[in-house]
């Protein structure tokens, strides 16, 4: 048995799940030679830092069964991959601006034999335009991508109102939100909850910045890029 299915089947996860996760990483390392994709190749680091940490918006409680999910910047597919692993009930959208990340995340929802996964290339501020994809999520969920003010623009607009936004942040959430109180409301967002949590046997102490959909984004958001990031609201 491998590190990672020992520690996926430590942290709760079925046999076939664990497996897939197995699979995943080693999927993970062969395209990393290609494309970069992760400066993590540990296999006991990938575990804990990628996998284990991916699905900690379900761990909380955060993301109930059956939820349509679409992860914004998913680059290597973390975290609504995993998220869909760990939970096949989930109907998730994977989106990334790099068609080569998108290669590789077709082939590990191949191999896997995952159903109910979408893979679309495009950057956010363009697919947030489209109907089909506009306001049509339960959640959002992103990681490592950018500031909270940036991704609020980027992400809000996905999520359905009464649904929610999740970011996964670092040590210094707090500092993040105060600067994205504003972008947020104009989103038509309300700050929630921000859950704090660590991952087993690593230095890693994280937060879930948790953000309620109140009321529809107004038509003329997101801006189209670079503005989001070079220029945030606030």
């Amino acid at each position: 048995m491998s590190i990672i299915t020992d520690i996926m089947l430590a942290h709760g996860a079925a046999k076939e799940c664990a497996e897939r996760f197995d699979k995943y990483y080693k999927l993970l390392i062969e395209w990393n030679k290609k494309i970069n994709l992760t400066a993590i190749t540990d296999e006991r680091e990938a575990a804990l830092k990628h996998f284990v940490d991916s699905v900690s918006p379900i761990d909380c409680c955060k993301i109930k069964p059956g939820s349509k999910i679409i992860d914004v910047g998913t680059g290597a597919g973390f975290p609504g991959l995993p998220l869909k692993i760990y939970d096949s009930t989930l109907s998730v959208t994977l989106v990334d601006s790099l068609n080569k990340r998108i290669n590789f995340l077709n082939e590990v929802i191949s191999e896997l034999g995952l159903t109910d996964v979408e893979t679309v290339h495009s950057r956010a501020e363009e697919l947030a335009k489209n109907k089909d994809y506009r306001e049509s999520y339960d959640y959002c969920v992103s990681r490592a991508v950018a500031n909270l003010a940036t991704l609020s623009e980027l992400c809000l607009p996905f999520v359905k109102v009464g649904g929610y936004f999740v970011s996964l942040k670092g040590p210094k959430a707090k500092e993040e939100i105060a600067a994205a109180k504003k972008a947020v409301s104009v989103m038509g967002g309300s700050l929630e909850e921000v859950v704090g949590y660590s991952v087993d046997k690593t230095d890693y102490e994280h937060n879930l910045v948790i953000i309620k959909k109140a009321s529809p984004t107004p038509a003329r958001y997101p801006r189209n890029a670079p503005k989001p990031a070079k220029e945030p609201i606030g």
